[in-house]
């Protein structure tokens, strides 16, 4: 908790700071959200945000087409454990780049992010939207076993999508998120509007960049982590990214989905 308010409080003196408006999005419930957060930058982090769409675009096409019979099979093996659609679609928050000079505005909206469909068509989200506030207020264990960010024991979960979970197969669509330009490929991870609820002022900056496919608190500590911690890891690669840092991310990303650790 101190780590990641210190980051709120950094930010405050290089002149990131929240949109005065604030909007409500919709989702099973309305949610109460900045309409932007407004960050000064300089002219190499603008030309960063132009290399980096740039990779974007050429890695996640590169992706697609290599990809393609995995993820022909991967929509057979859904198709035929259980009912319902290959693709599962849901609400997410995410920001898009206004700019004028040095002036960048990430104003904060919706998007449909896709999933192969790893739990039973029309799962119940009343679980997860439970244990994600447990998990905000600190009343879920960590560790090896003990669930973290992600929910343990998941009665909703299919046979073909424990293992799509386990092996992070199931992030694949995002892929098209990217390319559409909804997400990167690395960046904070993209949350539902009903996380957002439990946000206090200081994580906000967290909506500064686009969402990302991985980031850097899923290869330092994955779902081992403590809300405030992940909060602060996404507050790190925010203020600190670069082409440089996207690279290591993304060679360290393989490394820890083959370890597991925290894949769920």
């Amino acid at each position: 908790m101190a780590r990641a308010q210190r980051h709120w409080r950094e930010s405050q003196s290089t002149g990131l700071r929240l949109g005065k408006d604030r909007v409500m999005m919709q989702a099973q419930q309305a949610v109460e959200i900045p309409r932007a957060v407004v960050t000064h930058v300089d002219q190499r982090r603008l030309r960063y945000y132009a290399t980096k769409r740039c990779i974007d675009v050429v890695l996640s096409s590169a992706a697609l087409v290599l990809l393609s019979p995995v993820m022909l099979v991967i929509a057979l093996a859904i198709k035929l454990d259980s009912r319902g659609p290959v693709i599962f679609a849901h609400e997410r928050v995410g920001a898009r780049m206004r700019r004028r000079g040095t002036t960048v505005a990430w104003e904060i909206r919706p998007f449909r992010f896709y999933k192969f469909r790893s739990m039973v068509h029309n799962a119940d989200e009343s679980l997860h939207r439970a244990h994600i506030a447990a998990y905000a207020s600190g009343q879920v264990q960590r560790g090896p076993g003990k669930g973290g960010f992600k929910l343990t024991g998941d009665p909703r979960i299919t046979r073909v999508g424990r293992f799509l979970r386990a092996t992070s197969l199931d992030e694949l669509p995002q892929l098209v998120n990217v390319l559409k330009g909804d997400m990167s490929l690395v960046g904070p991870r993209p949350v539902p509007p009903y996380e957002v609820e439990h946000y206090e002022s200081w994580h906000f900056e967290r909506l500064a960049a686009l969402p990302g496919i991985t980031g850097l608190w899923q290869v330092t500590g994955r779902c081992a982590l403590t809300f405030d911690e992940m909060i602060a890891l996404d507050l790190e690669y925010v203020r600190n990214q670069s082409t440089v840092l996207d690279l290591k991310i993304l060679a360290r990303t393989v490394p820890a989905v083959l370890r597991g650790t925290g894949a769920g």
